[in-house]
């Protein structure tokens, strides 16, 4: 059984803490389906991003078959992805293969729907404004000044408190013109590219999936009102005009 917390005893979104990684997974394929549908009832595509890491394959993996992948309409769905690792797409570490194999292999989205990072390209500064152009081709935004609107994205944190690939102390933090950046992350010595803080903000709905027992206390530190804002990346997390949905699993809500 899930418990809710409320978002006004918390003053902070809203918060859901599920038994296990599957009960979780289970609950966000659920709205993942539920906002996909209602899009396309109002005759729109549903785009969302998607976020890499270990925490979502299980929530791929149930989207790919029964009951959700029938109840889905797949072919009116784009996806993007939050970030990737600057390795080729079929690297073990590539956030691509893990979301390719948990969920595209059974090819219910189309291949024109998603919408992979070339995060192996040499020149990364190029990669992101490839990635920028594909957001703005799919999603449209009204004026050039406009950040593009995803409807879902989908996020991870890890136990520094990261999110998409915008590390604690990384270049990417203070992004503000760019959709989408390069990334040094120093502790991984490694790049990687990412959708930054205005777009991920700029969305209409977003889904934290967090599961472990070494998130614990990361995610006490995020949810407390009294924490410092903007301490960690992932409470920068604040879309102006959207909602911040937080699924744990209850070893990472040990401390909450």
């Amino acid at each position: 059984m899930k418990r809710a917390m409320s978002p006004e005893l918390l003053g902070r979104p809203e918060v859901r803490v599920f038994p296990n990684l599957e009960d979780l997974s289970r609950q966000a394929a659920s709205r993942f389906e539920e906002l996909a549908n209602r899009c396309i009832a109002e005759g729109r595509i549903f785009a969302a991003a998607l976020s890499g890491g270990s925490t979502p394959r299980r929530l791929y993996q149930l989207l790919a078959g029964p009951p959700f992948s029938d109840r889905i309409p797949w072919r009116s769905i784009h996806l993007f992805q939050v970030d990737e690792r600057c390795v080729p797409p079929d690297h073990a570490d590539s956030n691509y293969r893990m979301v390719r194999e948990a969920l595209l292999t059974n090819g219910l989205v189309p291949e024109p729907n998603f919408h992979r990072m070339a995060a192996e390209l040499p020149d990364r500064d190029a990669a992101a404004r490839q990635y920028a152009e594909e957001l703005a081709r799919v999603l449209k935004p009204q004026a050039s000044s406009d950040w593009p609107r995803l409807d879902l994205v989908l996020l991870g944190m890890g136990p520094d408190g990261h999110t998409a690939s915008l590390f604690p102390g990384s270049a990417a933090l203070d992004e503000q013109s760019r959709w989408v950046a390069p990334n040094y992350v120093e502790k991984l010595t490694s790049y990687r590219l990412t959708l930054t803080f205005p777009v991920l903000n700029a969305a209409a709905e977003i889904i934290f999936l967090v599961a472990g027992a070494d998130k614990a206390e990361a995610l006490r530190q995020v949810l407390d009102a009294s924490s410092a804002a903007g301490k960690l990346p992932a409470q920068r997390i604040r879309p102006a005009q959207g909602q911040v949905r937080w699924y744990v699993d209850k070893a990472a809500a040990r401390f909450l």
